[in-house]
């Protein structure tokens, strides 16, 4: 290659003013994000007078910072049992979720499986073909799940854009390894929890990920199948009293309800807690995973 031949613009070193360029949008992005996350907080720990002052979100804490929304919330019977019934539903169904997901795409991996071509295409069907809202209900209803808790796990156990990209990861990884393997003796699920596993724990932790993303913030289906208001999850208490502004329960014991506005700022925060904390621990996963099982294979 001559010198005087002009390299892409992608292999020039970046200059000044793209470096500032770049600094100043995730700046932007940054407060973008976090500013709302601020607002929403600091409201909800507010106390009533400054709520009222400002007439809605309160963006500088003048009055100091009270905890009275948050007492209410958890003396509040709904909320505290709407939380662990989440906690639980995220938890039983992201496993049920990942095992069948993991199964299902180290099966689609392999090209010799039973059934390989015609469930592969199944599978990939699904990214232009839903069965519709109608015939899941009348299914979920069939089947006797009204009113329980499976009628907001099974319709939404297996996604096939996370069974995709586990395949693709799969199918990635060397051939070599299973050769060796069988030659040792090792079945498939040997093969599957001794090499496939740790091997794919990048990918299988982002799947991990949405799985309980998805299980914690679902609240469309509890809304369908569940009857039960004390089987309610916190997603659907927090449309409930959020959205549609239904009032909350008085709790026992406050001479002064919070503010209605400190209270659904408080529920919003009590929902999204958990991923906040959930999420630094896979982020380091997060780029891994989905780059390399969506290339891939």
């Amino acid at each position: 290659m001559s010198a005087n031949a002009k390299r892409a613009a992608w292999e020039e070193p970046p200059t000044v003013a793209g470096q500032a360029a770049k600094g100043a949008s995730i700046v932007v992005i940054a407060l973008l994000i976090l500013f709302p996350l601020y607002t929403i907080a600091l409201t909800s720990l507010s106390s009533s007078e400054t709520v009222h002052r400002v007439g809605g979100l309160v963006v500088w804490p003048g009055d100091g910072i009270t905890f009275e929304a948050y007492e209410q919330m958890f003396r509040n019977p709904v909320v505290l049992r709407s939380l662990v019934v989440s906690l639980g539903v995220t938890a039983v169904g992201t496993a049920v979720s990942v095992v069948v997901s993991v199964l299902g795409a180290y099966s689609l991996s392999r090209p010799g499986s039973l059934g390989h071509k015609t469930v592969l295409f199944s599978v990939l069907l699904m990214f232009v073909v839903f069965p519709g809202l109608i015939p899941v209900y009348l299914w979920v209803s069939a089947i006797g799940l009204r009113d329980n808790y499976l009628a907001i796990i099974l319709p939404m156990a297996v996604s096939a854009f996370n069974v995709v990209v586990l395949r693709a990861f799969f199918m990635s990884l060397p051939q070599e390894l299973f050769d060796s393997a069988r030659i040792d003796g090792a079945g498939e699920f040997r093969v599957l929890w001794r090499i496939v596993v740790p091997l794919s724990k990048a990918v299988i932790a982002v799947v991990t990920l949405f799985y309980a993303v998805a299980y914690w913030n679902n609240w469309f289906n509890a809304f369908l199948y569940l009857d039960d208001t004390s089987k309610w999850p916190l997603a659907l208490v927090l449309r409930t009293y959020v959205v549609e502004s239904a009032p909350l329960p008085q709790a026992a014991g406050l001479t002064e309800a919070p503010p209605t506005l400190a209270v659904k700022m408080a529920i919003v925060m009590i929902a999204i807690v958990p991923a906040l904390i959930i999420y630094p621990f896979v982020q380091k996963h997060f780029k891994k995973g989905v780059i390399i099982g969506a290339v891939k294979g």
